[in-house]
């Protein structure tokens, strides 16, 4: 299965080990995806490169037992080298997301071939005019936020005051018109933000505490994917 031409970012799930209150990460990822999530990005700043392998292969694990390894998208944040040592180790990892300092995405698609699935963080500052004008040869979506501020992204871009800089449902609705990619958000998303984020026609949302800290993580994700996929489109 060719990933980069089936992929679906409407509902997709960031998680780390630092984020699911103790709890395994394994076991966030199955209550989301069991609840309809559609993409999964393994990311953590404090994990070493062999434990994100380890969190490749057991997302892996979770994904073909659900019987969803063609249809939820796998994806390593930042991590060239884990994303093709978890590929090496034969686990299917479909792709990376990366920001703007990290390596370069056209380098991931050298890298990890014509049909991996490669994201992109939309630059913050001046964020209209940088997708306006973006080269998005080698990506696949605009990863755009925050919606709100969030403890979860620590490095949002800020504005000359020092003030985190958020996303209005106005820019947001430009966005999806200009952007030659699909475009998913997040940031601080709660389930009550998702009818006016779908009016705004972007592609899909991002989460990270909203299901891997809740209290019942399979709920959550359920609310959250329901809501989403009830709501009226632009």
């Amino acid at each position: 299965m060719n990933m980069r031409k089936n992929f679906d970012i409407s509902a997709y799930l960031v998680v780390g080990p630092e984020n699911t209150l103790g709890r395994p990460v394994a076991d966030i990822i199955r209550a989301a995806v069991e609840n309809g999530f559609t993409c999964l990005q393994i990311r953590s700043k404090t994990a070493s490169a062999r434990e994100l392998i380890a969190l490749c292969r057991e997302a892996a694990d979770v994904l073909r037992e659900l019987g969803k390894s063609d249809e939820v998208v796998l994806l390593v944040n930042d991590r060239l080298d884990v994303a093709l040592a978890a590929r090496e180790a034969g686990i299917k990892v479909d792709g990376i997301h990366v920001g703007q300092s990290d390596i370069p995405a056209a380098v991931c698609r050298k890298y990890l071939g014509e049909e991996a699935v490669i994201g992109l963080s939309a630059r913050t500052n001046e964020l209209l005019d940088y997708v306006r004008h973006a080269d998005t040869s080698a990506i696949d979506y605009f990863g755009a936020g925050p919606l709100h501020e969030t403890p979860t992204k620590k490095d949002c871009g800020r504005d000359a005051e020092g003030h985190v800089i958020t996303r209005s449902f106005a820019e947001l609705t430009e966005l999806h018109r200009i952007s030659p990619v699909p475009v998913v958000v997040g940031g601080g998303v709660k389930a009550r933000d998702l009818p006016a984020l779908r009016k705004t026609g972007v592609d899909g949302f991002f989460v990270v505490s909203a299901v891997a800290g809740a209290d019942d993580p399979a709920a959550a994700a359920r609310e959250l994917v329901k809501t989403w996929q009830s709501a009226p489109r632009s």
